[in-house]
């Protein structure tokens, strides 16, 4: 039996032989970058035509891979051969299911830094941000090998005399694996064998930001034995090939991390049944979110402030759990604004395969464009502008870590998800009407307070609504194991994954009675 979970250590870049390790990483991938990489499926690779290219964002003319862009044919063969290899591995042993998962974690274990090298070339992740991804990954795997495990075990049911009944948990069928770019290997390695490790198969769209690492994650998985069609490696676009899975008769669950207009398209989509279809789909969404850390007046503001510039700019704003919104109770806000404008002009910004890089570049060009167009209308819509605010660099997409000040709870930035470097600022009359402004959007994914007081924190443990909600810590940096994460509202189905119940997802319980005398 494997041990107790515990979660992957960061990794300590203090120390002399991990700078060196990692920067021996840096080097090995930069060698293979540029190469062509095919379609998987049913352990054949095919090449199209038409090609799709990643690059580098803090250096957009180096291509990190070359792949090929699939059509409607091979989104339809994709989806068959999974249901084919289902018939197969939906009846291996789930202790062997389980196995391949942890040799997985082993392998990925011995090659973080290659792992997180690739992270920082193709998403621009600095070296603390791609080892936390890479941990992440393990910890995914680890934690749902175990967990399917106790799943298999025998389940506790109440016992009537004349009857021996067991209730077993069993896959679903084909899934449609769609993971974002901004957690390119935690999230993907996370819902992929998830699922698999649950007995199903599945098809593996990785977004079209992050192919180099989705395709080095599934080549981890060849590699431990994991048998042909049970993963199924895909790339092109989400409109024809994207669409075409989602429909296709035979696909029994999406599994889906990205923008809530994806993912309600997704929704709908996978609901009208069509013909040869023989049942209802099943969505596991997380989309987004709009998060809020509230600071009250009886709270520690230096604390406060630094746990809101990490939760703010870590890895560029990029996370769908970032602090977008600090919200400051009016007798505190001109300190607040004060020290938080002072921690963001400190970070520091660039290439970030420098050890010193806090921030690197969003992941491409138009999300710059985009981040840049919400600073201009936060400033027209009359946010005072305290730090950051322009492109930081004319070579790659940086920008400027940004602090809004000001801000009103109905303006723009403060109600849609810019996904960037931006941190709003919103003044409260007290802690009440902070609350209230917190709950003002349509998200609920993360969310935070900072308050001394127990009774204000008992209020806002009931009041303030989001999936996790951290009281007076960041609210980034959710642990496998630790804190399950999912969120309310338009941030999704509250799949909590990372926890206890991911796993139900993407199984059906079946109950066995047997008559004995």
């Amino acid at each position: 039996m494997p041990t107790i979970f515990k979660n992957e250590p960061f990794t300590d870049f203090t120390k002399p032989a991990n700078i060196k390790g990692m920067k021996k990483a840096l080097a090995k991938i930069l060698k293979t970058l540029g190469a062509e990489h095919p379609i998987v499926i049913g352990g054949k690779k095919y090449t199209t035509a038409e090609k799709l290219y990643s690059y580098n964002p803090s250096r957009p003319a180096e291509v990190i891979g070359i792949f090929q862009k699939a059509n409607i044919d091979l989104a339809n063969k994709a989806v068959e051969e999974a249901s084919k290899a289902f018939e197969t591995w939906k009846n291996v042993p789930v202790k062997k299911r389980a196995d391949y998962l942890f040799k997985a974690a082993a392998l990925m274990r011995k090659r973080k830094f290659e792992f997180s090298s690739m992270l920082t070339y193709e998403v621009g992740k600095s070296w603390a941000e791609a080892d936390a991804d890479t941990a992440e990954a393990i910890d995914f795997l680890e934690f749902y090998g175990r967990e399917m495990l106790r799943l298999a075990a025998p389940q506790p049911l109440t016992k009537v005399a004349g009857e021996k009944n067991e209730l077993r948990y069993i896959p679903l069928g084909v899934g449609l694996c769609v993971p974002p770019w901004n957690f390119a290997l935690a999230i993907l390695a996370g819902m992929t064998t998830a699922a698999v490790v649950a007995g199903n198969t599945v098809v593996l769209k990785p977004s079209s930001d992050s192919p180099g690492v989705g395709y080095m994650f599934f080549e981890l998985m060849e590699e431990v034995g994991l048998p042909k069609g049970v993963i199924n490696f895909i790339t092109g676009p989400g409109g024809s090939v994207g669409d075409t899975m989602v429909a296709h008769p035979k696909t029994r669950f999406i599994s889906f991390t990205g923008s809530k207009e994806v993912g309600i398209h997704i929704n709908e989509l996978a609901a009208k049944v069509v013909p040869g279809q023989i049942w209802l789909k099943r969505v596991i969404a997380e989309m987004g979110g709009k998060d809020s850390i509230v600071i009250d007046s009886e709270t520690d503001l230096d604390a406060a402030a630094q746990a809101t510039v990490a939760s703010a700019f870590g890895f560029q704003g990029q996370k769908c759990s970032a602090a977008s919104r600090a919200i400051v109770v009016a007798s505190v806000y001109d300190k607040f604004v004060a020290k938080v404008a002072e921690r963001t002009k400190k970070l520091v910004v660039g290439e970030p395969e420098d050890p010193s890089t806090y921030m690197g570049p969003v992941v491409n060009k138009g999300s710059m464009g985009k981040i840049l167009q919400y600073i201009d209308t936060s400033l027209k819509e009359g946010g005072r502008l305290v730090a950051g605010g322009k492109r930081f660099s004319a070579d790659g997409y940086f920008v400027e870590p940004t602090v809004v000040a000001d801000v009103d709870p109905m303006a723009t930035i403060s109600q849609e998800e810019i996904f960037g470097p931006v941190l709003a600022i919103i003044n409260a009359r007290d802690f009440d009407h902070a609350l209230e402004i917190a709950n003002n959007t349509e998200f609920g994914l993360t969310g935070g307070v900072w308050t001394k007081n127990k009774k204000k924190q008992e209020k806002a443990k009931n009041e303030f609504h989001a999936g996790n909600f951290y009281i007076n810590r960041k609210i980034t940096g959710a642990l496998v194991g630790v804190h399950p994460f999912g969120g309310f509202n338009m941030s999704g189905t509250d799949s909590k994954a990372g926890g206890r119940d991911y796993l139900l997802l993407f199984t059906q319980a079946k109950l066995i009675s047997h008559k004995v005398k």
